[in-house]
This record gives structure tokens, sequence and C-alpha cells, in this order.
């Protein structure tokens, strides 16, 4: 089980925030806050930029932390990933994501073995 794969199916060992995280790059940081204010329209610091990982123990942005409907979801059914939901493809949620990434679909349906 590749546990930088997240809830959703997004790889979080290539996001812009882990490796930003990891590497200590406050210039990293702080070009993801602009980018992720800008697509979001709200305001995030470069200080909200640490992240170690959706499903792994440490540091999560506040978002992934608190305010993802879908990372809670998986959490509360105790599922590994949505990939093991059996109502993962009528889920309005997670689609949300999977409908613009089929990547993250695969990488659910690998880790599920669906």
């Amino acid at each position: 089980m590749n546990y930088y794969i997240a809830y959703c199916g997004l790889n979080c060992e290539t996001c812009e925030a882990r490796l930003a995280t990891i590497k200590n790059d406050d210039e990293l940081r702080d070009k993801v806050a602009k980018k992720w204010s800008k697509l979001n329209g709200v305001e995030i610091t470069a200080k909200m930029i640490n992240c170690v990982g959706c499903r792994m123990e440490g540091v999560k942005t506040p978002f992934c932390d608190t305010m993802c409907s879908i990372r809670q979801c998986a959490k509360a059914k105790n599922l590994e990933t949505c990939g093991f939901c059996a109502k993962m493809a009528d889920c309005q949620k997670v689609n949300e994501i999977l409908k613009n990434n089929t990547d993250a679909l695969r990488r659910l349906k690998d880790q599920s073995g669906q």
C-alpha cells in the first residue's frame, strides 16, 4: 500500500506542499500559497503550507487536516482510500477530483485491486 496516495487518489509524494515541507523550502511555500490562493479564491499564507501527506502521520495543511470532506469521510469509514468504498462511483465528493484526474482514479483502482 502506497501511503503517499491520498484518500481521493491524488499523489501526495509529488504535491508541492509536501515537497516544500520535507525540503523546508520557504520559497516553494510562498509559491504554493500564492498559486492556491488564486485557485481557491481565499487567502492562503506560506505558513499554512506544511504537510507530509494526507494519510501520513504528521503535519497537514489546514484544508487537508480539518476541511477536506473526502478525507474526513474516508477516515470516518476507516477506509484506506476511497477506492475501497462501495459508493465511490456515485460519490459527489470524490468525483469532483476524479472527473478531472484520470490518474487519481487509476491510483484508487490500483490500490483497491479493482
